[in-house]
């Protein structure tokens, strides 16, 4: 007879563990991860740990190899500049998956304020965040802790706040007031930022510059705003478990905190914060125009 994760975990400690009613409950409170961090638990609840983290051979680390960091900064220059970017965005693609880009047009008082926006959202009291707290994805504007808390083998230990920008315009009221002004900059910059990045996809492809555009791969924009609370022990549980972006691309903007990896040849990768910088990510969703 074989037995699933939660059984295995009732019989090893011999209790009558319910795993659902503990999940449940972090649900039901609508204080997310950051509210059992606030109550001041020494132990990670048991629905978050990883039983099986770093026991396989290819969760080694390689802290000597990293993704390409490309300058946009030379996009509009006359000459060779342009031809000489769409080749390293080509390379990277190819190798990768994944690069880096700077001087890319969105200052870094913009990039900063997101970072504390979401920062202020996150650890703002509970009773003002439980207004967003749903798991109805039909809405366009939610907060809540895992969007697959119950069928997930593990909890990720992470909050996340979540709006769709694009491609109907939403009501800037809809959003929360603490960050509403910084979201809706934020969201034009990024915009802009896709169209050329599209754009320099497109010529990678040897195709027209506006053939990802004219297939409407631009037009949605959703935004996923992650919090990762101080976790009393870290090495029983992950922020995010590997995945894959179903998306056509995402822009990621990274604190300077660190942590983030990416599996590249049989291993993970650390992505060092590099200032300024946006990781950019091919989805799924490219996989059919390459």
């Amino acid at each position: 007879m074989m037995a699933t994760d939660a059984e295995e975990n009732q019989v090893e400690h011999g209790s009558c563990y319910d795993r659902q009613r503990e999940l449940k409950l972090l649900d039901e409170s609508k204080a997310g991860v950051k509210g059992l961090v606030d109550a001041g638990l020494s132990k990670i609840p048991r629905i978050f740990i990883h039983h099986n983290l770093n026991t396989s051979s290819s969760s080694a680390t390689n802290n000597d190899v990293s993704i390409p960091v490309i300058d946009l900064g030379s996009l509009h220059e006359q000459g060779s500049s342009r031809h000489e970017i769409i080749e390293k965005v080509k390379d990277a693609c190819e190798k990768w998956g994944f690069f880096q880009v700077v001087n890319h047009d969105i200052p870094q008082c913009v990039l900063d304020e997101m970072l504390d926006g979401v920062r202020r959202f996150h650890e703002q009291d509970s009773e003002v965040k439980r207004e967003f707290y749903s798991r109805d994805d039909s809405k366009r504007v939610l907060y809540n802790t895992n969007f697959d808390l119950y069928t997930t083998p593990a909890v990720n230990w992470r909050d996340t706040f979540s709006c769709v920008m694009a491609p109907r315009p939403l009501d800037p009221h809809q959003l929360p007031s603490i960050c509403r002004d910084v979201i809706s900059k934020y969201t034009e910059y990024v915009k802009k930022l896709g169209l050329v990045l599209f754009e320099l996809l497109s010529e990678a492809l040897g195709l027209n510059p506006n053939y990802l555009k004219d297939k409407d791969c631009a037009e949605g924009l959703f935004m996923l705003n992650h919090y990762y609370p101080p976790c009393p022990e870290p090495e029983l549980t992950l922020g995010t478990s590997g995945h894959w972006d179903s998306g056509f691309l995402t822009l990621l903007l990274q604190d300077q905190v660190g942590g983030l990896q990416i599996f590249y040849e049989n291993q993970w990768v650390d992505i060092t914060p590099v200032s300024n910088a946006l990781i950019i990510n091919l989805g799924d969703m490219m996989q059919p125009c390459s």
